[in-house]
């Protein structure tokens, strides 16, 4: 896991072409006009979600993906995000190979991702976003999904 504000990303840049693509995407894409939805950059390989939600006040279920890297980036608002190894993970609770989710209960720590932080979630790391830091509130998060070679 990776956790950093946006103006760090040239620091991690050198770990995957495609994880540099969507941290360089974050810092050159004017989110604030964008509307709900998936956007495609580069087929399969590179999208984005825009998610407008409410955080909500626990999330005791984990989720974790094995083609695609997560790259969380808060535009605004704020929440927490459990954050466990997958390893330490203690039940399997649905698996979905298709969709490319697992989800999990198990032991986490959580983080406060504000805006302009982003948080990078590998296979390895189970993820529990949208949390209430202290009651439930507006977020705009883009979410980037980079797929594993």
């Amino acid at each position: 896991m990776i956790f950093d504000k946006l103006e760090n990303v040239d620091t991690y840049v050198s770990i995957s072409g495609g994880l540099a693509k969507g941290l360089w995407l974050l810092q050159e894409t004017d989110f604030s006009a964008l509307e709900q939805g998936k956007y495609t950059v580069d087929g399969d390989e590179l999208y984005f979600m825009v998610q407008n939600y409410q955080s909500r006040p626990e999330n005791e279920t984990a989720e974790a993906h094995r083609k695609y890297i997560d790259i969380q980036y808060m535009v605004s608002g704020e929440e927490l995000i459990g954050i466990g190894g997958l390893s330490d993970m203690t039940e399997e609770v649905e698996a979905n190979p298709e969709k490319d989710y697992w989800l999990y209960h198990g032991p986490m720590t959580k983080i406060r991702l504000n805006e302009g932080y982003f948080a990078v979630m590998f296979p390895q790391d189970a993820h529990a976003p949208g949390i209430a830091v202290n009651e439930p509130s507006p977020v705009k998060k883009i979410v980037v999904k980079v797929q594993i070679h």
